[in-house]
């Protein structure tokens, strides 16, 4: 399998291309904010053709580039549908502070063709199994992909989960009680051999973080806490 990634220009979003293997079809999973010219290098160095869209959540800077990158490309754009909205409004999921930031100024609009995922799916695109875990808390509609992998599984963990932290709460949508649930019931369960792949930050592993992260230690440490 071939999975590779790289920051957008704004807000550091890792955007990242999931294929079977060169020469595939890709799946392109959270193109942010002026990623469409190193995007299509890569799908260009590994001769890739893109078959769908996948967003962890709606916030711009994980979707601003899907309804280009959609419409270029004719495929769908897939994301939960607690998050729906956030695609034709993206000032829904921003507090005031990042509203005030974005002031209008980034045109920005909505994809034709969009799926919902559902919560333990499995979905099979571009010759990949995609298995879907809704994991609230970040947003409503946060979601983790996981790839599957004898030896290194790989979960894209959007901004549920960072090396050394997790995503803010403070947002609409946003709960800490609910995103402590969805670490203990979605990420602890984890092998510790997973390759975690994040919305933001470098890739580390289930392992890691079980032993060094302090909202996953305080977790297990307390496992009935944030309930």
């Amino acid at each position: 399998m071939l999975v590779t990634g790289f920051p957008a220009e704004a807000f550091g979003t890792n955007c990242y291309v999931v294929a079977a293997g060169p020469g595939e079809q890709c799946l392109i999973i959270d193109p942010g904010v002026g990623i469409l010219d190193r995007l299509d290098e890569v799908l260009a160095e590994h001769r890739l053709h893109p078959a769908a869209v996948l967003l962890t959540h709606g916030h711009i800077d994980h979707s601003f580039s899907v309804a280009p990158v959609c419409g270029a490309k004719g495929i769908t754009a897939y994301v939960h549908p607690a998050d729906r909205e956030m695609l034709a409004d993206p000032a829904k999921g921003l507090g005031a502070d990042l509203s005030a930031l974005f002031g209008g100024r980034l045109p920005y609009s909505e994809p034709e063709d969009v799926a919902e995922l559902t919560d333990g799916a499995t979905l099979t695109l571009a010759g990949v199994e995609v298995t879907v875990d809704h994991a609230p808390g970040h947003t409503g509609g946060s979601v983790l992909f996981r790839l599957p992998g004898e030896e290194s599984p790989v979960c894209l963990s959007g901004d549920v989960l960072f090396a050394g932290s997790i995503g803010r709460t403070d947002l609409p949508g946003g709960s800490t009680e609910t995103m402590m649930a969805s670490l203990r019931e979605k990420i602890l369960p984890l092998a510790d051999e997973t390759v975690v792949l994040p919305g933001h930050g470098p890739a580390t592993t289930i392992g890691r973080e079980r032993a060094t992260n302090p909202y996953l230690r305080e977790l297990i440490a307390a496992p009935g806490r944030g309930l």
